[in-house]
């Protein structure tokens, strides 16, 4: 026997029965409804036992549905919206933009989750500005109560519950219960309701005081699982081959961790390994087995021997030694082949190349000043902050531009490492560290790059760096820099891996070491970690203080303007 004619209205709005108790003809009608969704102009992905409600405005640019999700009566769906398995849209609640559910989100009646934004700028009427998204991501397992409204770039990690009513304008971490307007985060759901808790400082002293104390007992281990007594040299990690990078990595873990040199050879022996490494014709370090490398355009060339000089000569000054020789490919560099390279740099497409060369250039400049002599020919070095101080973008305060593919990814990661080896290294400020600050929360909230999961060393590395930077010089927007750090600081503790270290995460291309413990990913996360907490200011509890490739500290050297 059919169901009432009415209780079509009533699926609408309590879609959850009607796998059990809709008719045959009602079950007909729905596949006509999804039908119609699937044969419109968007790009629509429906998985098994879904319900898309007769009342729903649906009218989305892409829709992709898991099994048994269900949009309910007098929602309002458009634009880019993507929802994993068991997703609710219940009724007269708004999902536009560009949108991003996990799986098991639940969203409560009358909210709005606003993947889009407006601009504010004073010289156009509000309905003439222009249309932005960043887009919102949330993670798996998600209660969003009723009345909630969710704004643009917004994150939100797996396991959390917004309360009803709430505004959430920032990122929350995973098992937050958050509520209220601006959204705040009350306690972790996995804590009894009205557990007392420590400060947040205070807690997050405790965990890195543990965490510490379980790296530094793992430290050895860690290194003798990269040590190849074959060869007598170190790999990032089992099965991979030997490189350069990894013995400098091997020196930074043991003196963060051990305060020591890596046990497998005497301090002399990696001292000596490491200075016969270089080419004394041009200054520049070859990877194992390969020719010795020729200059580039303006001194450094690109590959393995740009990094080369970073790692080797850090490496060595934790060792208490230098390069055996100057750095000549960069010592002869003249300002004006200098100034010419720099604007011919990749800035627009390629801006991590690009700053990471301005890196490579400075810190071998910086070894040639360190060494006695000079950094380069007369006048290049002023050139080079002169150049970057000039063509500084004074609305980002950085290089290059936002790509549309990965949006500010290249030109935030280039920053850092352009300014790693020129404003940091020589305690120089940086231009505009305010809109620098702006630049770089913004882009911390790009779902590509930092929803859950999808973190890896270096994005995470190249947004708190430039924060720590800045905070040097200005408190713009200093508790959402805290607040970010704190949540960031959560997340890499508990990558921690008890046999292998620290991997270095996934990356959108493949490339890198991956998900898969070793020695790059270690070392760069033992820094990541110290920068985060002395943002937070709990470092002190890690008992170590980065003195290599990301040390706070400025270079002891003159300075060159």
């Amino acid at each position: 026997m059919n169901q009432p004619s009415h209780d079509v209205g009533l699926f609408d709005h309590c879609p959850w029965l009607f796998a059990g108790q809709a008719s045959g003809e009602q079950r007909a009608a729905q596949e006509q409804r999804q039908k119609r969704l699937l044969a419109g102009p968007g790009e629509v992905r429906l998985g098994e036992g879904c319900f898309v409600a007769d009342t729903a405005a649906v009218h989305p640019d892409v829709l992709h549905l898991g099994d048994r999700s269900y949009i309910a009566a007098h929602a309002y769906v458009t634009d880019a919206i993507r929802m994993g398995a068991d997703c609710t849209v219940n009724p007269f609640t708004v999902v536009r933009g560009t949108v991003t559910l996990g799986d098991g989100v639940r969203i409560g009646a009358h909210s709005s989750l606003l993947g889009f934004n407006h601009g504010l700028a004073p010289d156009l009427p509000v309905h003439q500005q222009p249309v932005t998204s960043q887009g919102i991501t949330v993670g798996d397992d998600v209660w969003i109560g009723s009345h909630v409204v969710v704004v643009d770039g917004v994150t939100i990690g797996d396991h959390c519950v917004i309360g009803a009513g709430a505004v959430v304008t920032k990122d929350l971490p995973a098992w937050s219960v958050a509520a209220g307007n601006p959204a705040r985060r009350l306690r972790d759901r996995r804590e009894p309701r009205g557990a007392k808790r420590l400060a947040g400082p205070e807690d997050l002293a405790g965990e890195l005081r543990a965490f510490a104390g379980t790296a530094r007992a793992r430290a050895t281990d860690l290194l003798d699982r990269s040590w190849r007594p074959d060869t007598r040299r170190y790999a990032d990690r089992p099965g991979t081959e030997p490189t350069v990078r990894a013995h400098c990595d091997a020196v930074e873990i043991a003196d963060l961790l051990l305060g020591d040199v890596p046990p497998h050879l005497p301090a002399p022996e990696h001292v000596e390994r490491l200075r016969a490494l270089q080419d004394p014709a041009t200054g520049l370090v070859p990877e194992y087995g390969a020719p010795a490398p020729l200059p580039g355009p303006a001194g450094v060339p690109d590959g393995d021997p740009a990094y080369h000089v970073l790692c080797v000569g850090y490496a060595l000054d934790l060792l208490g030694s230098s390069f055996a020789h100057p750095v000549h490919a960069v010592r002869t560099t003249t300002a004006d082949r200098l100034v010419r390279h720099l604007g011919e740099l990749p800035w627009t497409g390629r801006a991590w190349h690009a700053g990471a060369w301005v890196d490579s250039w400075a810190t071998a400049a910086h070894w040639n000043l360190r060494a006695g002599g000079e950094a380069a020919a007369p006048g290049a070095l002023e050139a080079l902050f002169g150049w970057l101080h000039t063509h500084a973008d004074p609305w980002t305060g950085m290089w290059g531009s936002p790509i549309r593919e990965t949006g500010r990814l290249q030109m935030v990661n280039g920053y850092y490492r352009l300014t790693r080896g020129s404003f940091a290294q020589f305690d120089l400020p940086v231009p505009y560290a305010e809109r620098v600050i702006d630049t770089v929360l913004d882009h911390a909230r790009d779902p590509r790059h930092f929803a859950p999961g999808r973190e890896n060393a270096c994005n995470v590395l190249d947004v708190i760096h430039p924060l720590w930077l800045c905070a040097r010089q200005t408190t713009h927007r200093s508790e959402e820099a805290r607040s970010w750090a704190a949540s960031q600081l959560t997340a890499a503790l508990g990558r921690w891996h008890p046999d292998g270290g620290f991997a270095f995460g996934p990356t959108a291309d493949g490339s890198g070491p991956g998900r898969e413990p070793g020695l790059q990913g270690t070392e760069m996360w033992l820094a990541i970690v110290w920068l985060l907490a002395d943002v937070v200011g709990v470092a002190d509890a890690l008992g170590y203080r980065p003195r290599g490739i990301h040390r706070p500290e400025p270079a002891p050297v003159e300075r060159p303007v």
